[in-house]
């Protein structure tokens, strides 16, 4: 049945089962929260475990690059994957080699026998099932729950995505006081769960309905896996709203490493400095709940439009606060209007990409997100080693300012509407 969705509408289809109630939304629900739970965790203990393995803080950096490295390089290839083969198998294919790379490090700690290329080797793999598993969980998530709720269930994905980058590092550092191998064996764990969660649960569309769907076959023609993202920059609406989100990333990233720099030079400590930070994943959290709310009241031009202009108006008064208490507290408001956009981002991609491409769509925006992070980083490390850690502020907020300013002033996203399911 077609279902009209607006944020100015609630549609309340008879015999739809609350959200709470949905068995199989929260069992898939449970089992990525436990997932990205664990990649924060190893995001933290491998690096830390390097460096105390090695002295090296060039092969503790080595782990994220390589594991960003093998997320990209796949990336576009994983939503080819998830468009042409069943969704549910390439999750538990995924969930199972990661559980097997987490428990092969975990004995080989617990033995002793630990190697750099094993780490190394670990990193790759991890990083391969994020680029082939990402795109099939991101997907169940979203096609076990009737359209009218898909709001709410992306809202409470909010939670667990900023749930666990708050929880991930401090929890990393507690469990590897413990003993070398105990964050390996909580990653085991938590692999363990969201591999029980994808067995659990049947979400993968009829084979009649994928196949009948526009696109069903061009997952199996040459360049198939660049028609995602050909698609995304393709409409208007969507093309505005990734290249936003991108740029805010590659802003966002830069922005971190110089304020770190400008705590460090106002004598704050690197305790202080982690708390400070974490303002941005308590900002998300926070605004989690107000998804509805703004989409409710805002176009998705105008949501676009006022999250993006946050940022640099934000970066301006981050030059001014000299302790991490007002550091937290301006990337907690920065970051309040953040999982409005990830899911406006989501809901159009969901509603507007037909059903055989989503997965390529979702992969090719995960990657561009991605790829974004390092770039942010690298500049603001050239930039940092020329410049005072406030300039560098100031030259990222102008320089946004500038990229947004086309968009604001032209007539593009001004007639922008929700789209119909």
């Amino acid at each position: 049945m077609t279902v009209a969705e607006s944020p100015t509408t609630t549609v309340q289809a008879s015999g739809v089962v609350p959200l709470r109630r949905n068995r199989r939304f929260q069992t898939l629900w449970a089992g990525s929260a436990a997932a990205m739970l664990g990649t924060c965790i190893a995001d933290t203990a491998y690096p830390l475990l390097l460096l105390a393995m090695t002295g090296s803080p060039t092969l503790a950096g080595a782990f994220g690059a390589v594991q960003f490295g093998a997320s990209v390089l796949f990336g576009l290839h994983g939503g080819a994957v998830a468009d042409r083969y069943d969704r549910r198998r390439i999750l538990i294919t995924a969930d199972t080699v990661r559980l097997v790379t987490a428990l092969s490090v975990a004995v080989a700690l617990l033995a002793h026998r630990l190697t750099v290329p094993h780490t190394l080797l670990a990193a790759a793999v991890i990083g391969a099932t994020m680029a082939y598993g990402g795109p099939s969980r991101m997907l169940a998530l979203r096609a076990v729950v009737p359209p009218e709720q898909l709001r709410q269930a992306l809202s409470q994905d909010e939670l667990r995505v900023n749930g666990a980058a708050l929880a991930g590092p401090p929890l990393a550092g507690l469990l590897l006081g413990l003993g070398r191998a105990v964050p390996f064996l909580a990653t085991v764990l938590a692999s363990a769960a969201a591999l029980g969660a994808s067995v659990a649960v049947r979400f993968d569309p009829a084979d009649a309905e994928q196949a009948g769907s526009p696109g069903a076959d061009e997952g199996k023609e040459k360049g198939a896996v660049f028609a995602g993202l050909r698609y995304l920059f393709a409409d208007p609406t969507l093309r505005a709203t990734v290249l936003v989100a991108v740029a805010l990333n590659v802003a966002g990233s830069a922005m971190l490493l110089a304020v770190m720099v400008l705590l460090r030079n106002h004598g704050t400590s690197e305790a202080g400095t982690g708390l400070a930070l974490a303002g941005e994943a308590v900002g998300g959290l926070l605004g989690a709940p107000l998804v509805t709310r703004l989409h409710r009241a805002l176009a998705p031009g105008a949501l676009l439009l006022l999250v993006a202009w946050t940022a640099p108006l934000l970066f301006g008064v981050l030059v001014l606060a000299e302790g991490p208490v007002a550091v937290f507290g301006t990337l907690l408001v920065m970051s309040l209007g953040v999982p409005a956009l990830r899911v406006m981002l989501d809901v159009l991609v969901f509603q507007q990409v037909p059903e055989a491409m989503r997965g390529r769509a979702v992969a090719a925006t995960m990657t561009l997100l991605m790829g974004g992070m390092p770039v942010g980083t690298m500049a603001a490390g050239l930039l940092l080693d020329r410049l005072a850690a406030g300039t560098v502020l100031l030259v990222l907020a102008a320089t946004l300012a500038a990229g947004l300013l086309p968009l604001t002033l032209g007539r593009g996203l001004r007639g922008t509407s929700w789209p119909r399911s």
